[in-house]
């Protein structure tokens, strides 16, 4: 098996880790400065009813974190199915470290600034890297 691969996804793992604390160390004081209790929530309440509540810039933290539960999970499979083909190296592999690069600044991005015609791009970019390396995945299953 050609583990390299794996690297990129344990960090995006623990990028993903860290995208949640800095979501809580900054979520929880401020629904704490609104008077958001959670010993008093509504039961079945969600983040989202957190929207015009807290500061968007607080929530933005949680819309990242939401992000990094979506389409990196896309990228997991990709890269372990590359793993478990001994194609996790060379261009792959290339392409597994940029796509967690760009999704660590599209976090960042999103996280502080948010302008979403950077952000956009950025998904773009990250979103071009994992197609290539799934046309990759499927190329080296089939055939």
């Amino acid at each position: 098996m050609d583990i390299a691969i794996l690297a990129p996804a344990a960090v995006l793992v623990l990028w993903s880790l860290i995208m949640l604390l800095w979501m809580a160390g900054t979520r929880f004081p401020a629904m704490a400065k609104s008077g958001q209790d959670l010993a008093n929530a509504k039961p079945g309440g969600r983040g989202i009813d957190l929207e015009g509540v807290i500061p968007d810039k607080v929530n933005w933290k949680s819309h990242n974190y939401t992000h990094l539960m979506e389409q990196p999970t896309l990228f997991y499979a990709t890269v372990v199915i590359l793993a478990l083909t001994n194609a996790g190296h060379g261009l792959n592999l290339y392409l597994a470290w940029a796509y967690v690069a760009i999704r660590i600044v599209h976090s960042i991005w999103q996280a502080t600034v948010n302008l979403v015609k950077v952000r956009f791009l950025l998904f773009v970019v990250a979103t071009i890297c994992l197609l290539i390396m799934a046309i990759n995945a499927v190329w080296v299953t089939l055939f």
